[in-house]
């Protein structure tokens, strides 16, 4: 099995973890980048409140989503991109979250999905400091991205998993979480004529 998967990272509007407000894809095909996309998205109807804490964080406001397509229009694109691909995120928790939480908000369908966490693979992999993003990113060789761009962000996380593999000698993203001790979860599709009240 060659080293493919999509990374993924998402910013939030405020503290919901439904309230994607953007989102950053970058497509690994044998332990190379080959494809990324990212884009704004308007979140939920009730997620989609900007806290001044989030804004300072990503500089993502509500005047710049006001005419993006929403979370439901959005979606899709979103799932053919990641296609049947692991999704690899750092701090997946997070990410997973998000992804999920959007979707019980607007009622829409999720298939089933793997994750592996960028972090839990970076404290198998290097002795730092800190496992933060950009201090993990910069262990690895990729140095001077935007931080908290969802993009930017993703891409940092697809040179992790690539360094990380490449140190560890696995073949695809499975065999290195199973080498590294870390857990590969299987989220649970959600239904959306189950979401919907009958």
């Amino acid at each position: 099995m060659p080293l493919d998967f999509t990374a993924i990272d998402f910013e939030t509007a405020n503290s919901s973890s439904a309230s994607a407000c953007s989102v950053g894809l970058v497509r690994v095909r044998d332990g190379r980048v080959v494809a990324s996309d990212g884009w704004l998205i308007r979140p939920p109807a009730g997620h989609d409140r900007f806290f001044d804490i989030n804004v300072s964080i990503h500089g993502i406001t509500a005047a710049d989503v006001a005419n993006e397509p929403d979370w439901t229009a959005q979606l899709p694109r979103l799932l053919d991109f990641v296609g049947g691909d692991v999704l690899v995120a750092h701090n997946a928790g997070f990410d997973m979250a998000v992804l999920r939480r959007a979707c019980e908000a607007t009622d829409a369908a999720l298939p089933a999905f793997r994750s592996v966490c960028s972090v839990q693979l970076a404290r198998k992999t290097y002795n730092l400091d800190s496992y933060r993003l950009p201090l993990v990113a910069a262990a690895v060789g990729f140095l001077d991205f935007a931080h908290h761009d969802a993009l930017a962000d993703a891409l940092a996380c697809a040179h992790i998993a690539i360094d990380a593999a490449a140190r560890a000698g696995a073949q695809d993203i499975v065999e290195l979480a199973m080498l590294l001790g870390v857990r590969v979860p299987e989220h649970a599709p959600l239904d959306a004529s189950l979401l919907s009240p009958a």
